[in-house]
């Protein structure tokens, strides 16, 4: 997949905000500072098309980016959007606040009718975090399709990324039958990119597939 524009669209404050729900949306979350920018940014191959921060918290409603790819010259061209939602954690914010966020971005999970997959940051310099685990206990149960992007690679050394993974696959092995795809990534190096991409197109086939229906 080769992408042609990406295009920030609006902020969105609650999910009846958001642009109609006519192309295949895809989403991307995870702990406050997981490199969640920094990556949509590699993907996108524009440097500032989401605002990077090193202060925790900086994204604050639902942002969506209108993108347009092929998957070659005489290929037509797809439609599709990317969103960017808050992290959850770490951020230092008040408790009101936390919770609005909270609603915010499970109002859009549950409701989102042309949301098709969730790409669920790991930050893959740590051990497994309960934060983690536990949100993607919470997807389970609302049944929401999701896919692990196991990120910033390169800031640590590759034996210690692949034992990080490791781990966090068992933690998840203790309570889930089956694992979701995951892949291993990193922004600075644009590891990762192109299976994403892969997945992405494939699922926007499919979603092709079922408008014809």
């Amino acid at each position: 997949m080769q992408i042609i524009s990406a295009t920030y669209v609006i902020s969105s404050p609650d999910v009846a905000q958001c642009p109609p729900p006519d192309r295949p949306e895809y989403a991307f979350i995870g702990r406050s500072n997981v490199g969640k920018s920094s990556l949509i940014n590699s993907i996108c191959k524009q440097q500032k098309l989401a605002k990077t921060s090193s202060s925790p918290g900086k994204t604050q409603l639902i942002n969506h980016f209108a993108i347009e790819s092929t998957n070659g010259p005489k290929s037509p061209r797809m439609k599709w959007n990317l969103v960017d939602l808050p992290g959850y954690g770490y951020a230092v914010i008040s408790q009101s606040t936390r919770r609005r966020w909270e609603q915010m971005i499970e109002n859009y999970l549950r409701k989102r009718p042309n949301l098709i997959n969730v790409f669920v940051l790991i930050d893959s310099r740590h051990s497994p975090q309960k934060i983690d685990l536990a949100f993607l206990t919470q997807l389970a149960e609302w049944q929401i399709p999701f896919t692990l992007a196991f990120t910033k690679s390169d800031k640590e050394k590759p034996g210690a990324v692949e034992r990080n993974v490791k781990a966090f696959l068992d933690a998840m092995r203790e309570t889930w039958q089956f694992l979701p795809q995951s892949f291993v990534t990193s922004a600075a190096k644009n590891k990762g990119r192109e299976e994403i991409l892969d997945l992405i197109e494939r699922y926007n086939a499919e979603w092709e597939e079922t408008q014809k229906l």
